[in-house]
């Protein structure tokens, strides 16, 4: 149910945001976040069918085979990190807000990051550009947070979006924000990068989203609870900093996001799957050009998951293979999982990606013999996002000196406040 917000309407909500912006708001329900508001130009992006092209992309890929609510799609997670990224910067706005000098476009630019940042995803979403385009394109890097720039840049040109230069260069660099990142348009206010991508310490609102919807949409519990962290940020030294006392519900992040890689995204018979459908798509990229398309956004963005049906559907001799193998999937006919081995942490520095010729060269020759292409690897690594080391000494190490001492009559404030 959607409805529009009446100028005489006074919405109700969190107090952080702003009630005038709201009065000219679009409200919908979400189902993890409640309310949500969107503005007048996210709708803007938001009614395009270029962004409405995230309903048919699956946020979890080919998961829901396995894990059958598992088909929300990227688009309710794109609004919800929208969503959080409006509630992160309000917040910040109410309680720093003539110290950090956050303005309006600042708000904006942020919103419209957090919308934005997944909309150059490709079918069936990490599947594509991990498994799918290095098979075709000789181990071609492509990430789909470079094809989200360009496809801004295509949005706002082909429906003449009115966005100044300025704010549309921050909301891509706020995109892809990384630890080495120097591309920022101004030397100041660098804690706006840290709120959708944060590359400093990896918390923020896109994690948020989706380590709870994914959660949710799998029958999973999940134990993080982000409200905690949104309620209680504060920016020192021009980085997002967090109260000691929730460390525990930090590490709850990093945590979560583990559990979900190895209960969900690598499930044996999820990746047996994505194999299974990276193998048809690879033997139709020749008929159907898919890959062909991934420079051109004009192009790009008719690609969705529907490829599966296009290919089930065909009666092209040229996708016989294909369909083939989409067919084996439905009747569950799937690749066999014969056996996984856990790297020793001691041995993780010098371990290299197993491959199909290494296990054909260590058969038993007893045995009859398997050939290369009887054998699919897939080598996955977990962690907590910083290797072997523990995240949070990262948010550590940016507490020293003068701003430790900061947050730490930031934490007392708050401490008395609360009492």
């Amino acid at each position: 149910m959607v409805t529009f917000c009446d100028e005489n309407f006074l919405c109700s909500g969190f107090a952080s945001s702003s009630t005038d912006d709201r009065r000219f708001s679009k409200h919908i329900h979400d189902n993890v976040h409640g309310n949500i508001y969107l503005d007048s130009l996210s709708l803007k992006f938001i009614d395009t069918e270029q962004f409405q092209r995230l309903r048919d992309l699956k946020q979890l890929g080919l998961t829901y085979m396995v894990y059958p609510g598992a088909v929300h799609s990227r688009f309710e997670h794109s609004v919800g990190v929208c969503w959080l990224a409006s509630e992160a910067i309000h917040r910040l706005k109410t309680y720093q807000g003539l110290e950090l000098g956050i303005e309006r476009c600042d708000i904006q630019t942020v919103k419209l990051a957090g919308l934005l940042h997944d909309v150059g995803h490709g079918p069936f979403s990490h599947m594509f550009e991990r498994e799918f385009l290095p098979r075709v394109l000789n181990g071609l890097k492509w990430s789909h947070e470079e094809m989200s720039l360009k496809m801004i840049d295509y949005i706002v040109d082909e429906h003449n979006i009115e966005i100044d230069s300025e704010s549309l260069k921050k909301v891509k660099e706020m995109i892809i924000a990384s630890e080495n990142s120097t591309s920022k348009s101004s030397n100041e206010k660098h804690f706006l990068y840290d709120i959708v991508a944060n590359g400093r310490n990896g918390i923020d609102v896109d994690k948020f989203d989706y380590i709870v919807r994914d959660s949710r949409a799998c029958g999973l519990g999940c134990n993080f609870q982000f409200q905690r962290v949104l309620e209680t940020m504060r920016v020192i030294d021009d980085e997002i900093c967090y109260r000691a006392k929730e460390y525990l519900t930090i590490h709850k992040l990093f945590a979560a996001r583990a559990d979900l890689h190895r209960t969900v995204y690598t499930h044996a018979k999820v990746k047996a799957i994505e194999l299974m459908f990276v193998d048809a798509m690879t033997k139709a990229n020749d008929y159907l050009q898919i890959a062909s398309n991934i420079d051109d956004p004009a192009q790009y963005w008719k690609l969705d998951d529907t490829i599966m049906k296009t290919i089930e559907t065909s009666s092209h001799q040229e996708l016989k293979e294909s369909r083939d193998l989409i067919l084996r999937i439905r009747r569950r006919d799937l690749y066999q999982f014969c056996n996984e081995f856990a790297v020793p942490k001691d041995k993780l520095e010098h371990f290299k990606n197993v491959t199909p010729q290494d296990i054909i060269c260590s058969q038993n020759s007893s045995r009859p013999a398997l050939q290369e292409d009887d054998i699919a690897m897939s080598n996955v690594k977990i962690d907590l996002t910083r290797g072997r080391k523990n995240p949070l000494e990262r948010i550590t190490r940016a507490l020293k000196n003068s701003a430790l001492q900061r947050i730490r009559s930031v934490i007392c404030c708050l401490h008395v406040a609360k009492i």
